[in-house]
């Protein structure tokens, strides 16, 4: 197939947790994506989310992943880091680079923090070590919007607490619509991945990450705000910071140097 992308499945205690892959490389780079996927997982999306990628091919193979299909009520931050272990040791993936984005940026700290063994390098991208009051208060918003079923709003609060002015003048035109792009069939796993967010705290264990690790961040996020970026790279030792100005939590993807940016990163 183009890219060599893959869509692929493993068992975590007796449910599934799909991932996508691409590239060829002979080293890993695994990513996690942030709450979206509480409403949509990346199964069979593989060669839509390999495009991003295609600087990684030669040097990488790519996995994605979605958190595991059936999660119960009360699943933390830190239960969704041990099913991507176990995910990696199915895989038989022993060392690998690692990126999350915003709740996969939480999962990810958690997985670099309780299984230094498996995280060679560490990408954190519009994230934080803790909820704070900004992310309580956008995140408890959303449950609510979720609860009554008015998806097209979840939608464009997301939207406009994530993108720039900039970007949001093109997006706004989409607004109708909205209620119908990436409705699910219920918001059980929704629920489960944003009340596991009001539950993170990760910040008094950071200093036990001692992989590199690069930060990135935007000054204008209106998710989960610019300070807890500062945060982190202050309580991780070797840390890189990078903040993009004007940029929000899609930071990752309106800037046109992102992807080039981790990619130097991981080869240095």
């Amino acid at each position: 197939m183009l890219w060599n992308a893959k869509n692929g499945c493993v068992k975590i205690d007796d449910t599934d947790m799909h991932y996508v892959s691409f590239g060829h490389g002979s080293k890993n780079l695994i990513v996690m994506p942030g709450l979206s996927d509480g409403l949509l997982t990346v199964k069979g999306k593989a060669l839509l989310l390999a495009s991003s990628y295609i600087k990684y091919f030669n040097d990488y193979t790519v996995y994605m992943f979605s958190r595991k299909n059936d999660m119960p009520e009360g699943y933390s931050i830190r239960d969704m880091a041990a099913d991507q272990a176990k995910a990696l040791r199915e895989l038989g993936i022993t060392k690998t680079s690692v990126m999350g984005v915003s709740q996969g940026g939480m999962i990810a700290q958690f997985l670099a923090i309780d299984y230094p063994e498996l995280v060679e390098k560490l990408i954190i991208t519009v994230s934080a070590p803790r909820v704070n009051e900004m992310i309580h208060e956008n995140v408890s918003s959303w449950i609510e919007m979720a609860k009554k079923g008015d998806h097209k709003s979840l939608m464009i609060d997301v939207a406009e607490k994530s993108y720039s002015e900039k970007y949001l003048k093109i997006y706004r035109k989409a607004y109708p619509i909205m209620g119908c792009i990436g409705k699910p069939r219920n918001y059980n796993r929704f629920f489960v991945n944003a009340n596991a967010i009001l539950g993170f705290d990760a910040f008094e264990e950071l200093d036990k990450i001692v992989c590199p690790t690069y930060i990135i961040a935007g000054n204008k996020d209106k998710t989960v705000g610019i300070d807890a970026s500062y945060e982190m790279h202050e309580k991780i030792k070797d840390s890189e910071l990078y903040v993009y100005e004007g940029l929000g939590h899609a930071a990752y993807e309106e800037a046109k140097d992102f992807y080039s940016r981790v990619y130097d990163f991981l080869k240095k």
